[in-house]
């Protein structure tokens, strides 16, 4: 297979919301460059991209999938990605190493909430946007409308390249305003014929193309002069205009076509070669600790792992994309994430799950490779004496979770192991177990997401799974001085068990005083692994309780605090006084002063005005101006605390203090209340008292479950 250079590699991807027509846009332009005989289509479950069986089932793509297609000497990477914001993650992957993004457009609908939300991310990542309104063969195509929602949202750097001349059902011919001319297609689509523009669209024609010229023009001041000086720019100029103005983000080009019957799909294309950047026109990537790595076929050999999959009867497959360097088959290079050398025998470029074998890529490439031993997503393989890694892929936090049961007790570890292999793939799925919630505990994007890896679960895996709510991880503390003491005695024959505590615990917070009360003979201050301290006096004076026996005591503290006496929950913040207690000469021992010392610690924290502390995690909900009301009042029922405000654009920030409890399936409902045009992103941000008709009920059920 052919080897393109740097200056030759296009990458993009296939940007838009579900049904705006990526996969059939995809599959017409490997079917235009000759790589397909035939088309398929989504419905026929026969695309090259969308090949997964849940894709299949669900009728929509789930999945990123890597293509690639070669068009007059240039070679086009497309990744097709999804559409929902449920798989953001694939996206996101997606967008870091694609150097264009081609954003469509459903001429039926114009700029939708898929469209919006995808943008939000192209603005973090500044990469090059391409508009293309698709379907504009179909019977309620509105072009216009389109068009004007694309620079409603997007502004005037939205720029048009190119208009239908009769979108609907009649629609055959494209006016297009860079090379002036009028491109009428036959009725099956395909290699259109070249006319001049009919007399009756010429004013309207030129007049755009005076647009398109200004546009271009003033990106440059070389090319600015010479518009002064001309009064216009030849085509290659305002190609090289153009150019400039997608990489400052100040031109996104705006092409129309029908990807279904391959109308307009070849013109885009040769656009993508002629002018949109590619990997070497790029700013360059970035190392952790930020310095360039330049995209040169002579620099070191630098690959950066963007995606990872597992896929059965074959393994994992590794996606990469050659930063520096080249990359050939057989090649060793190391993963500095682990330190291991791994062997590339055997490099692919991938058409959906079709692998074309090649002995090697070039800087600005993307290509896969099998059975990597170490290697994982955001992973970085480079030659062995260079020390270098490149920065990650930051990938949104998970809006959603539950806790995974196996209905089989047989199932359990297995259960850990999978999941495990879908975080692999899809990083955006974060799995734990918390000791302290005694669940396993699965993290994703919205509800669809997790309905997905259920589907996988069961249906790849055939593991039998629940998915329940999670509990939430409360913490336990006090709010007044209390002292008791307990007497552990036990006598079943032989060597018994005694051992007496008194004990004084107390609120603890920075800085307070040391005890005035006893005297301290030991301290121990113990910054404890769930947050919080504990802070363990030794006030014991005449030996009443032998030095030997403090820990045990403390160890017994200890195990109460993992397990609170009001919820079960955490203890934290607490500092304890042991200053008397008995002890015998011969049924003292260590289990003894453990059991006395816990009981103590649980009867001195009943009667210490317990206090249940939860979770407060910190929000932003991105929302459109005219839905801001309905989203704060039904903030306000989850007991949050509005913090403040921000304009972004046509969209207001909410910023919120909102307890995690309140939180569960909250993406549910913000998409039910906005119709999905509303996201949110939260974060940890620190323990608050539970009101306290909310604790009641959550101790009265503790009780209730521990009866």
């Amino acid at each position: 297979m052919k080897v393109f250079d740097a200056k030759h590699i296009k990458n993009i991807a296939l940007l838009g919301s579900a049904k705006s027509g990526k996969t059939t846009l995809a599959e017409t332009m490997l079917f235009e460059a000759g790589l397909i005989n035939r088309r398929g289509a989504v419905e026929d479950k026969n695309t090259i991209s969308d090949y997964h069986e849940i894709e299949h089932d669900r009728g929509n793509s789930v999945y990123a999938t890597s293509m690639h297609t070669e068009w007059r000497d240039y070679k086009i990477n497309i990744i097709d990605t999804p559409g929902l914001d449920d798989f953001i993650g694939e996206i996101v992957s997606t967008l870091r190493v694609a150097d264009t993004g081609v954003m469509l457009i459903n001429a039926q609908h114009g700029v939708e909430v898929g469209t919006e939300l995808i943008w939000n991310y192209m603005e973090q990542f500044q990469k090059p946007v391409i508009f293309a309104i698709n379907q504009v063969d179909h019977p309620k195509a509105n072009f216009d409308a389109s068009l004007e929602s694309i620079k409603q949202h997007f502004g005037n750097s939205a720029t048009l390249m190119q208009y239908p001349l009769n979108p609907g059902e009649g629609f055959n011919a494209i006016i297009d305003l860079l090379k002036m001319t009028m491109y009428k297609f036959p009725p099956q689509g395909g290699k259109p014929e070249k006319l001049p523009i009919p007399e009756e669209e010429a004013e309207k024609a030129n007049r755009l193309h005076n647009e398109l010229v200004e546009k271009a023009a003033e990106n440059d001041e070389e090319l600015m002069e010479l518009y002064f000086e001309k009064g216009t720019l030849d085509e290659d100029e305002m190609r090289q205009g153009l150019k400039i103005g997608m990489l400052n983000h100040q031109v996104f080009p705006i092409f129309c076509l029908s990807g279904k019957n391959d109308m307009g799909s070849g013109r885009m294309m040769g656009f993508i070669d002629n002018v949109a950047p590619g990997a070497i026109d790029m700013v360059p990537e970035k190392t952790e600790d930020g310095n360039d790595i330049e995209c040169k076929i002579d620099g070191p050999t630098i690959l950066f792992v963007f995606k990872t999959m597992i896929v059965p009867n074959l393994g994992k497959v590794t996606f990469f994309k050659v930063l520096s360097g080249t990359v050939q088959q057989g090649m060793e290079l190391v993963d500095h994430q682990t330190g291991n050398v791994e062997h590339l025998n055997q490099l692919f470029i991938m058409d959906g799950k079709d692998r074309h074998p090649v002995d090697k890529l070039e800087a600005g490439d993307i290509g896969a490779t099998l059975k990597l031993k170490f290697t994982e997503t955001n992973h970085t393989l480079r030659p062995k004496n260079l020390d270098i890694t490149v920065q990650s892929i930051q990938f949104p936090e998970p809006r959603i979770r539950a806790a995974v049961i196996a209905k089989s007790k047989s199932d359990h570890e297995k259960l850990g192991e999978v999941l495990h292999k879908i975080h692999q793939e899809d990083p955006t799925v974060e799995v734990n177990f918390s000791k302290e919630l005694k669940q396993l505990i699965i993290s994703c994007q919205g509800e669809l997401h997790m309905s997905i890896v259920k589907w996988q679960l069961e249906n790849i895996y055939h593991l039998d799974v629940e998915f329940i709510s999670p509990r939430v991880p409360y913490r336990e503390t006090i709010q007044k001085e209390a002292a008791t003491s307990y007497r552990h005695k036990k006598q079943s024959g032989g060597a018994g068990q005694f051992g007496e505590v008194f004990m004084k615990i107390e609120p603890y917070y920075e800085g307070m005083a040391e005890p005035k009360d006893f005297p301290v003979r030991g301290k121990d201050e113990i910054e404890l692994p769930w947050g919080g301290k504990l802070i363990f006096y030794n006030c014991i004076v005449g030996g009443v309780i032998d030095q030997r026996f403090l820990p045990a005591i403390l160890k017994g503290v200890m195990e109460k605090m993992e397990e609170g006496p009001l919820t079960g929950s955490y203890v934290r913040d607490i500092r304890v006084m042991v200053h008397d207690g008995k002890m015998h000469p011969v049924d003292s021992n260590d289990i003894s002063f453990k059991i006395a010392g816990m009981m103590a610690f649980k009867n001195a924290f009943i009667d210490a005005n317990p206090k249940l502390l939860e979770p407060i995690y910190d929000m932003e909900v991105l929302v459109p101006d005219e839905l801001m009301g309905d989203v704060m009042t039904d903030l306000q029922t989850r007991r949050s605390i509005i913090m403040g405000m921000d304009t972004k654009g046509s969209y207001q920030i909410i910023k919120a203090k909102t307890p995690l409890a309140e939180l569960d399936k909250y993406i549910t409902s913000l998409r039910s209340i906005t119709q999905g045009r509303a996201s949110f992103t939260s974060k940890f941000s620190e323990y608050a008292p539970v009101p306290m008709d909310i604790q009641k009920k959550l101790a009265q059920d503790y009780v209730e479950h521990e009866d």
